[in-house]
């Protein structure tokens, strides 16, 4: 069953804890990220613990080999269930990363959602969207990462691309039928991920925005275990 991960992406405390306060009982997995993080830093992972809720570490770490390595170290401190990094830092910093222990799980990230085509042609002149992803994808299982980060768009082309490999996917960019795509621009719906397998979907403003943050994310699970159990009996 595919995971719902909420994204606390909001500026103070209060905030979030009116979120967990709401969400309490539904949604058991929170996103700390870059936004959060900086403004109230572990006080922020802190508060989802004190709901009784998992933290996903989203800083996307990316630099020299020792100083993730410490940074992973420091984040298992903290009591996180998974981190991010960047796939591209490369081999060496993805293996000093997984090399930590005790650690949290690392998610690497291929290619942000908010990339399309176009901007990636200004970096990658010679190579596509997808090889780019499956190559990154590659590089981070190599090196014992334990999930990719990645649209829902590319889940099929990786797993076609690496059938041998026991692939976690994390997908990020996921918008209700409903709604806009806003800065992101490879996106897919809860239901769409779901029927891929995608093992986690990470889901913000449709659900921290909405009038009823409580209702807007029941929404969401249900409509994945209809996708799920739809897929399930196809032939």
């Amino acid at each position: 069953m595919t995971e719902l991960i909420v994204a606390l992406d909001v500026d103070t405390i209060h905030e979030e804890e009116s979120l967990l306060e709401r969400l309490k009982g539904t949604v058991t997995f929170y996103k700390v990220g870059l936004r959060l993080f900086t403004a109230h830093g572990k006080r922020a992972v802190d508060l989802v613990h004190r709901f009784g809720g998992r933290v996903f570490l989203d800083l996307k770490f990316h630099d020299i080999p020792q100083t993730v390595a410490h940074a992973v170290a420091e984040a298992q401190k903290l009591g996180v269930e998974a981190v991010s990094l960047h796939l591209s830092g490369g081999g060496a910093m993805l293996k000093a990363a997984a090399e930590v222990h005790p650690r949290p799980k690392l998610w690497g990230v291929t290619v942000l959602t908010s990339l399309g085509a176009q901007d990636l042609r200004v970096v990658h002149p010679r190579t596509t969207l997808t090889t780019l992803v499956k190559n990154l994808a590659r590089l981070g299982w190599i090196n014992g990462i334990d999930g990719t980060i990645c649209s829902g768009h590319e889940v099929a082309a990786l797993r076609r691309a690496l059938p041998h490999l026991d692939m976690r996917f994390i997908t990020p960019g996921i918008r209700p039928a409903e709604s806009g795509s806003q800065d992101q621009k490879r996106v897919m719906t809860p239901g769409q991920a779901a029927a891929l397998g995608v093992n986690c979907i990470v889901v913000g403003r449709p659900i921290t925005r909405a009038l009823e943050p409580l209702k807007a994310a029941q929404g969401m699970l249900a409509e994945m275990r209809h996708a799920a159990a739809g897929a399930l009996e196809k032939p």
